[in-house]
């Protein structure tokens, strides 16, 4: 069995128990190396062989997986944050599936999770938004148009923007043609839970320069909406005491 496993957003305690018990017992380990964090390999047993995806094809990464697999080395691909969030797992596992050979995948802790933690803060607030885009710009991998960050921002809810750290001008103009304004705010969360975390406050309309300021061209997300603001925001009517649920009734 090959197992696909989230690494978490960066910290080493952030992995799942399910998957830190994987890799203190796997054989061979397969692991994002441009993105997880390298502390999590302290997990890995003697004798446990280690390959850095970011040095090769998905052809490769294949066939290194196939091979323990068939020798019963309880391979694991270590992925960042959480594999279904820009993991490119989907061609991997299509390439298991014509070669009949069986994987799981065990879910992590994604960095929008962690950049929440982070500010801290919530996505999603009643009579503010109830809504998260999760998407990334257009860059060497192409974006469908219906997709584009000027057509998402039109809905003007919470919004996180992996992969475009490097293309904030760029973002921020792209922003601005949606519902979003120069005032709305803005946030940039490098490295999230890693030691190394920065949080960079701002508004939409300082984004880039923001970024600029602080040094910052990857390795981070950039989060956008009217949640960031940091006045109290409304109560939910979940723990309202007018409010009846399946376990309380209202009071009078």
């Amino acid at each position: 069995m090959v197992h696909f496993v989230g690494a978490g957003p960066g910290a080493p305690d952030l992995i799942t128990m399910r998957g830190a018990h994987l890799l203190r017992n796997a054989g061979t380990v397969v692991y994002a190396g441009s993105l997880v964090n390298p502390a999590l390999l302290s997990l890995c047993p003697d004798g446990c062989t280690v390959y850095n995806s970011a040095e090769m094809t998905l052809e490769q990464v294949v066939d290194v997986l196939v091979q323990a697999e068939g020798e019963g080395k309880s391979p694991v691909r270590l992925h960042t944050g959480d594999p279904s969030l820009y993991g490119a797992i989907r061609e991997q596992m299509d390439a298991l599936d014509a070669l009949n050979v069986p994987y799981d995948v065990i879910p992590g802790v994604s960095s929008l999770c962690a950049a929440a933690a982070a500010l801290p803060g919530e996505y999603t607030l009643p009579g503010i938004t109830q809504s998260v885009i999760i998407t990334r710009m257009a860059g060497r991998t192409s974006v469908p148009q219906q997709e584009s960050v000027a057509n998402l921002a039109e809905h003007g809810c919470s919004m996180v923007v992996f992969l475009s750290a490097g293309m904030l001008p760029e973002l921020q103009s792209a922003l601005l043609k949606g519902a979003y304004t120069a005032e709305t705010p803005a946030a940039l969360i490098y490295k999230a839970s890693w030691p190394e975390e920065r949080v960079c406050r701002c508004t939409l309309g300082t984004l880039a320069q923001t970024g600029h300021l602080a040094g910052i061209t990857k390795t981070a997300l950039v989060l956008v909406g009217e949640f960031l603001r940091m006045e109290p925001a409304p109560r939910s009517r979940l723990y309202d005491a007018s409010f009846s649920t399946g376990y309380r009734e209202a009071e009078p």
